[in-house]
């Protein structure tokens, strides 16, 4: 006698975990860019707060201070895609150029709405380092 049950497909254990494998794949570059904004902007408002940089109203910092910011940036952005690619169930490196290459879209979009608001090489290199640190950040996480 053939029941309805096994009339059912048998799951495919490849699809059968799909679902969360998504939403592992989505976390792990949610919680690289998560980790970089939130260090970031921490670090940020530690300088100002400390008087390493100047009041936000002010007017913009020397360059001096902007290639501070952005030195640590760059370390800030290498752990973040470390940590994409630590946390990616599979393709460490795919991950973390995918978080590299969502960081070049914001870098961008932050430029063209802020471009006054500091030296051009400042918002360029943000943008130029993006894929390169991403790139680091990767290969560090893949050793395991």
């Amino acid at each position: 006698m053939v029941t309805a049950k096994a009339l059912q497909p048998s799951p495919d254990p490849s699809h059968a975990n799909a679902p969360r494998q998504l939403l592992r794949r989505i976390g792990a570059v949610l919680a690289g860019l998560f980790a970089i904004f939130a260090v970031t902007t921490a670090t940020d408002v530690v300088m100002h707060l400390s008087g390493v940089f100047p009041p936000m109203d002010a007017p913009p910092m020397a360059d001096a201070l902007f290639l501070f910011a952005f030195s640590y940036r760059l370390v800030y952005e290498v752990a973040g895609c470390y940590l994409t690619a630590r946390l990616a169930p599979t393709r460490p490196m795919w991950h973390a150029m995918v978080l590299g290459t969502l960081g070049l879209c914001l870098s961008i979009v932050g430029a063209v709405a802020m471009w006054d608001a500091g030296p051009a090489w400042y918002m360029l290199g943000l943008a130029a380092s993006a894929l390169p640190c991403a790139w680091l950040g990767g290969r560090l996480g893949q050793r395991r």
